[in-house]
């Protein structure tokens, strides 16, 4: 008689258990839902390098064939951001001859190399800060960095003094 009392007392606190159990996962839940949102800014970085003409011969070699040569303009925007990208007339602007942009020897008394830059390997648009001469890219199809080249010109037959240095600072600007 034992064995059946302790099989009934067993059965019994397992069911017992169970029953607290069941009771405890079925007491009640409740949810909700909640917005994630962020915005993603519409930015741009650039960077330019730096175009060295090299050797400019006014008697010889660049009596009547010009000087050419390249530098970059690179930028990074913001997957589909659309962006113009500027380069100013430079710091001897006002002293161009024939061109908008000229570089100087500086010091008290410079001289002054005009030259010019173009966004197009033809070198017939010339690249400014403004309007109709702005540059501008197709929409950026990734936020992966894009270089741009600047074909730059100077022109053949100036009569200029022999400098150990001619040199400009242009400001390039990405507009997004």
């Amino acid at each position: 008689m034992m064995t059946k009392s302790l099989k009934f007392t067993t059965t019994a606190a397992l069911f017992g258990a169970l029953l607290f159990a069941d009771s405890r996962a079925v007491a009640g839940s409740a949810n909700t839902t909640f917005t994630v949102t962020a915005t993603v800014a519409n930015n741009c970085t650039i960077s330019a390098a730096n175009l060295a003409f090299g050797a400019y011969d006014p008697i010889v070699a660049n009596a009547t064939t010009n000087l050419d040569n390249t530098g970059s303009v690179t930028i990074t925007c913001t997957k589909g951001a659309t962006t113009t990208i500027g380069l100013s007339a430079g710091s001897n602007g006002a002293n161009a001859t024939g061109t908008t942009r000229a570089m100087s020897t500086g010091g008290g008394s410079p001289s002054y190399l005009s030259y010019e830059l173009f966004s197009d390997s033809g070198r017939t648009t010339v690249w400014g800060n403004s309007g109709g001469a702005l540059f501008t890219p197709a929409a950026a199809p990734s936020k992966a960095a894009r270089a741009f080249t600047v074909y730059g010109r100077i022109p053949s037959g100036q009569d200029v003094p022999a400098s150990i240095a001619y040199s400009d600072t242009i400001t390039a600007t990405v507009n997004f």
